[in-house]
């Protein structure tokens, strides 16, 4: 068994011939470049990487897998220069007869035969197969029996944000009003939640939690993540793990503090000040987006909570006061890679390359210690500087 740093969410902004797959993503942000930010600067050991049914990413695993650069591996899963393990996937919007939606979910598969059977599958159910999070016209517990008959996992994605997501913003009380809780491998817990506040309901007690970063760009991957202990990087040891099987695990969770999220809080709709009432005490208006502290506490039902992984509330180092581009590159320089920074580098190390202040700063982010200022109404939280 060894321990695997891994992020399960990670958009494609632009095909190798750059083409639009997410629109919002970044135009760098193709499958090549995510498996190389993986390797350096982030230091990961596996990543799943979204939007891997657009045909042309098919295209350039094929011409990966054919310069020998990723390698596919007999128990699942794909091998990036022997360092960096990828996990291919999509993202789904569902908004079903049985969906106040619209619900977005995650689905992963282990060989590229069941990459492409899906992709062609899902063509003939959404309107554009090229493009990121497409609305299938499907019902929902057809997706999922479709994704686990060619052997993939089904997770309902950052499930509490106030938009797309199986609770936010009133959609659902209960998952299965749209799904087969049988066919659920794992739950995403998103941004503005911790594993503490998803425990809150009770149904979700049965299912394994991933903190994944949802990233959009490169700068984003690994803002949120999970370590897992596996006996091999593939994809039938991940399955495993999501059900603690064979002793791979969730070892821990890494992920933002739920109040540096950016829909921790209520805030008004139109001047995003923050609001206890049903009418803005800054502008006067009555629209607002829930926040997510205040949904899972409508929610709220669980009396005992089951024992799970350690949920550290570890700030990126992007969000470090004081920490800039070339102070970041020097630290890269000597100890290689962000993980190295955040999990094995001893604070006397730190402080002999960078000034007391910065390395006790990032020690404090490394054990979630940092003191927060909460984000609501789609602003991030901050960190406040001590």
């Amino acid at each position: 068994m060894s321990d695997v740093f891994a992020d399960l969410h990670i958009h494609i902004g632009r095909t190798y011939t750059g083409k639009a797959v997410k629109i919002t993503g970044s135009r760098n942000l193709t499958l090549s470049n995510i498996l190389k930010a993986a390797k350096y600067p982030k230091g990961l050991d596996m990543v799943g990487v979204i939007d891997c049914h657009s045909p042309e990413v098919i295209i350039e695993i094929e011409q990966l897998i054919h310069e020998e650069k990723l390698v596919e591996m007999q128990e699942g899963g794909f091998r990036y220069e022997d360092e960096v393990t990828l996990i291919p996937g999509t993202e789904i919007e569902v908004y079903d007869e049985n969906c106040h939606g619209p619900i977005h979910v995650l689905a992963y598969f282990p060989t590229l035969t069941t990459l492409k059977d899906f992709s062609s599958w899902l063509s003939a159910r959404v309107t554009n197969i090229q493009l990121s999070t497409q609305r299938i016209y499907e019902n929902a517990r057809v997706l999922q029996e479709k994704v686990k008959s060619l052997g993939g996992l089904f997770i309902p994605a950052h499930v509490f944000t106030p938009f797309k997501s199986l609770y936010g913003k009133g959609v659902t009380h209960s998952l299965i009003e749209i799904l087969n809780p049988s066919l659920i491998d794992a739950v995403e817990l998103g941004l503005s939640s911790d594993t503490e506040m998803a425990d809150q309901i009770t149904e979700l007690h049965a299912y394994t939690f991933l903190t994944n970063s949802d990233a959009h760009s490169t700068q984003k991957i690994a803002r949120e993540y999970q370590k897992f202990d596996l006996e091999t990087p593939t994809f039938t040891a991940l399955s495993q793990a999501l059900k603690n099987q064979g002793g791979n695990r969730v070892k821990a969770n890494y992920g933002l503090n739920p109040r540096l999220g950016k829909y921790y809080r209520t805030t008004c709709a139109v001047c995003s000040e923050p609001m206890k009432e049903a009418i803005c005490s800054h502008c006067g208006s009555e629209k607002f987006t829930k926040g997510v502290s205040e949904r899972i506490s409508e929610l709220a039902n669980a009396g005992d909570k089951p024992k799970r992984p350690p949920y550290v509330h570890q700030v990126p180092l992007e969000f470090i006061p004081g920490l800039g581009p070339k102070t970041m590159q020097q630290l890269l320089d000597h100890f290689g890679t962000e993980m190295n920074i955040l999990h094995r580098v001893k604070e006397k190390d730190l402080k002999e390359l960078v000034n007391i202040q910065l390395a006790e700063m990032i020690i404090q982010a490394r054990e979630g210690k940092l003191q927060i200022a909460a984000g609501g109404g789609g602003k991030y939280g901050k960190v406040k500087k001590s």
